[in-house]
């Protein structure tokens, strides 16, 4: 039993830790909080944090074959990624704020968690991540069903953790933002978003 929490916790702390750095999903998590709510923000953290879930499976379960056909198709993978990210991007930047007092829409937000889903499992890098830092902590292919599983719904539970710290946080500011600073919201957020689309689009050369 100890042995589990242990394995929890790590995985708690790879989580969090993999999801810390602000990318182009913090962006968007940053954005929602800002111009749509706490709750819009954080159905976006459980979406990538659902996806580094399902990354931290196929690094813990040890499913090579999965992990070599991402390797494969990384390609692809980046091109479809980095035109989404490009796609939202330009709609963030020409969205019009809505009404902070208008409730957030239960089908707007299933469809958030979905595509961030999409957005996330995108980036093949992740994996590879995963796989090395799994390897760091000296988890290999010989772990068991049960410490495989602890592990990956410790990733799963401090990935959502970072994000519920950081939609929380964000909410401190979104009362002092009227609507005009909303649109600058999404404006900022639009371009960083689009930058960051170009960069994977161009790092493509490097597949040529």
């Amino acid at each position: 039993m100890i042995a589990e929490i242990t394995l929890f916790l790590k995985g708690l702390i790879i989580g969090f830790a993999m999801a810390l750095p602000i990318g182009p999903i913090g962006i968007i998590c940053v954005r929602k909080t800002l111009t749509e709510g706490k709750m819009h923000g954080f159905v976006i953290g459980l979406g990538a944090a659902t996806a580094d879930m399902l990354y931290a499976c196929i690094a813990a379960f040890g499913l090579t074959m999965i992990s070599d056909l991402i390797l494969e198709q990384q390609f692809w993978i980046q091109l479809i990624g980095g035109s989404l990210l490009l796609y939202i991007g330009v709609k963030t930047y020409l969205t019009q704020p809505k009404d902070p007092t208008i409730p957030a829409d239960k089908d707007s937000l299933a469809g958030s968690f979905f595509y961030t889903v999409f957005l996330t499992l995108t980036n093949p890098l992740t994996i590879f991540s995963f796989l090395a830092v799994f390897a760091a902590f000296g988890f290999g292919d010989g772990m068991s069903l049960l410490s495989a599983t602890t592990l990956v719904v410790g990733v799963f539970v401090g990935s959502a953790l970072w994000f519920l710290v950081l939609t929380m946080g964000v909410t401190l500011f979104r009362k002092k933002l009227d609507m005009k600073g909303l649109k600058w919201v999404n404006r900022i957020a639009g371009l960083l978003i689009i930058i960051t689309g170009v960069v994977a689009l161009v790092t493509l050369v490097n597949f040529l």
